[in-house]
């Protein structure tokens, strides 16, 4: 099998996070912050390792740094959390259900007031629908700083300044580009929220949600934190707040490994390979009758490219080049909001390489979509 569904969980893993993993079974078999006998004492270190690791690959504080089950869980932390006293909340049109869906779930008991900003190829569009969206009372705004469907990247260096003058939380999702650009909390982000598994290298189960501190999130869980035991209320001091129970050890640790791969590989050098696979990918399809990419022009791209094959549905399609071996991704890929934007009512077909992947492995795929579409034509 070829997988090109690294969009979705970045495999194979880097080997060093294998080992990062193995070793975590075998050696961190305490509870983190829960005791101070040595098992215990030497598990929160490695805990505390990866979370410094985290911290730094995206200009947060440790104690800001709060590892999440995945990017869906920090994205419902940060919305629900922010938005727990009411308010005006807004979200693009090319959010995830991990992002619009609590966003709705709030607006339909009529906790909150919800807005979509429209997402263009053109980015002083796209900035002018969040503009006139913006109300006295609008609490957050919600933005993927990539479309998981097409990678378009949104200008969200210019919705956080946005959020800045209007003193609005902006909470990032960037499930889709961390691992890949360099992203910083400096960039005007106030709360990040990313999956651990995708870009980051990790093992399913991991996310990270980082916050410069400047807006309280209300948790959503209470439980066992380790620290003010006698109490019956949740701590309020990061990250115990947001970590009620037993954190995942071995995820957390993983995600580090993850992130100290991505350092030593180079991320310029990592991004620069996958832009080349998508490239080659996009010039090996683009005079093909019947293959429609989804790119435009005027904005700018995460290295993802959905496509459309006239005649079949993605899911047909998708399950076509399953049979030789090449994974991809097919449907609506979580994101309705998206795909009622792009006007892909059929969903479309993902791919999605990584560092792992070569060149003779994208002309294999090239080469298998344009006998698919051969073979619909015969």
């Amino acid at each position: 099998m070829i997988n090109f569904d690294n969009a979705a969980t970045t495999f194979p893993k880097p080997a060093s996070v294998c080992r990062a993993a193995s070793e975590a079974i075998r050696i961190y078999g305490g509870n983190a912050g829960r005791g101070g006998h040595e098992l215990a004492m030497r598990t929160s270190e490695a805990l505390y390792s990866a979370r410094e690791t985290a911290a730094d690959f995206f200009g947060a504080e440790p104690e800001n740094t709060v590892f999440t089950l995945n990017c869906t869980h920090a994205l419902n932390m940060a919305i629900q959390g922010i938005m727990a006293n009411g308010g005006h909340i807004i979200i693009s049109s090319m959010e995830h259900n991990s992002a619009a869906r609590p966003a709705a779930a709030l607006a339909i008991k009529k906790q909150v007031t919800l807005s979509v900003a429209e997402v263009y190829p053109d980015d002083e569009q796209t900035m002018e629908s969040f503009r006139r969206l913006i109300r006295s009372d609008t609490k957050a705004i919600v933005c993927t700083l990539a479309s998981n469907v097409t990678g378009q990247l949104l200008p969200y260096r210019n919705i956080a300044e946005l959020c800045r003058e209007h003193d609005i939380c902006f909470i990032a999702d960037g499930s889709q580009v961390c691992g890949i650009y360099d992203i910083k909390l400096s960039d005007g982000i106030n709360i990040l929220c990313t999956s651990g598994h995708k870009g980051l290298y990790g093992i399913t189960g991991t996310g990270l949600l980082l916050t410069d501190g400047k807006y309280p999130i209300k948790p959503i869980i209470q439980g066992g934190t380790g620290s003010s035991s006698l109490s019956l209320f949740q701590p309020s001091l990061l990250p115990d707040s947001l970590e009620s129970g037993t954190p995942n050890i071995i995820g957390a640790v993983t995600v580090g490994e993850g992130i100290r791969f991505i350092n030593s590989y180079g991320m310029d050098r990592l991004r620069s390979h996958e832009e080349k696979l998508c490239s080659l990918f996009i010039s090996g399809l683009k005079n093909t009758v019947g293959i429609r990419i989804l790119r435009g022009n005027s904005s700018g791209y995460a290295p993802i490219v959905s496509f459309c094959v006239e005649g079949l549905t993605s899911e047909e399609a998708a399950a076509i080049l399953a049979e030789k071996g090449l994974c991809l991704r097919a449907g609506y890929h979580c994101a309705a909001l998206a795909h009622a934007t792009l006007g892909t009512k059929d969903g479309t077909v993902r791919f999605s390489p990584s560092v792992f992947n070569t060149e003779a492995e994208v002309r294999k795929i090239v080469y298998h979509v344009k006998i698919l579409k051969n073979l619909l034509n015969s």
